[in-house]
């Protein structure tokens, strides 16, 4: 028993993990299309801003985490006005352009902050380990699994309840009828690209206690994130949820009896199987004929 509550709960990490970074993700591409390959990017200047405000300013990682999602958000915000909105019709030039802010963000991180490992220390309160029905597991990633799956729930309210998301699911459908009702599918979609960048900063910034902040951290979590959405279903935020916990606990599995390598290695096979038989994914909406 003490071996099935601690694989679960190992699978339950990764997945939270999983979660966090593709969830800002789920929200662009479902909403708008845009393929953001400068996903990772975000995720890596949440870390950086994290590391920045503690090591700099002496904030606790907690007393931080609004500020740094407001400012990853608002630089999302300036992105989406200076680049991404002349982008929306043109796929391919949607994801050189990402790739390119990747890249150029990557190497202004190393010119101004280095090119060296940072760490952000744990807080001291979520340092302990707690004890589940005779598994224990660390303080941190429990509570790093209940904001993810708090802003999993926050947004789906946002999406399903608020006439904001109304808009959303209206443009998602059909932007030309949506705007001839009045929408402004421009603002949505920059609120939208602003909303996931965000939050994609938020799980930079959680994440930062568990692995080391470098410039390149983002490289490894977009691909991570782009697997999730790809598997549980473009448009369907149940769909991320699902797929990251499948996805959480088969990695957890695989790497018990293997290794970390082995394992990312043999879930991409059988993403790779899933999308050849299912191209739209497993939790992809229904569309009405």
């Amino acid at each position: 028993m003490d071996f099935v509550v601690s694989q679960i709960l190992t699978g339950l990490s990764l997945s939270s993990i999983l979660l966090l970074v593709a969830l800002g993700l789920a929200i662009i591409y479902g909403v708008t299309g845009a393929i953001n390959l400068a996903h990772g990017e975000f995720v890596m200047l949440g870390a950086y801003c994290a590391w920045l405000l503690q090591s700099q300013l002496g904030w606790s990682l907690l007393a931080s985490l609004a500020v740094i999602f407001l400012l990853i958000a608002a630089l999302g915000w300036l992105i989406e006005v200076a680049v991404i909105r002349h982008l929306y019709d043109r796929p391919l030039d949607t994801i050189l352009a990402t790739w390119g802010l990747g890249v150029m963000t990557q190497q202004i991180v190393r010119l101004t902050a280095g090119g060296e490992l940072r760490y952000v220390q744990m807080p001291p309160s979520l340092s302990g380990s707690v004890d589940i029905l005779g598994a224990t597991d660390s303080a941190y990633r429990l509570f790093v699994l209940a904001v993810a799956l708090g802003l999993f729930l926050a947004t789906w309210c946002i999406y399903r309840y608020t006439p904001f998301g109304l808009k959303l699911r209206a443009i998602t459908q059909n932007r030309a009828i949506a705007s001839s009702f009045g929408i402004n599918s421009a603002r949505a979609y920059r609120l939208t690209f602003a909303y996931g960048a965000g939050i994609a900063g938020l799980a930079g910034a959680l994440i930062s206690p568990l692995k080391s902040v470098s410039p390149e951290m983002g490289t490894t979590y977009v691909v991570d994130a782009f697997m999730v959405v790809v598997l549980g279903g473009v448009q369907s935020l149940v769909g991320t949820l699902a797929s990251s916990a499948v996805l959480g606990e088969t990695s957890g599995l695989l790497a018990y009896y293997s290794n970390d390598t082995i394992a990312k290695a043999l879930v991409l096979v059988a993403i790779v199987i899933i999308i050849r038989f299912r191209p739209q994914g497993l939790f992809a909406p229904r569309v009405r004929a």
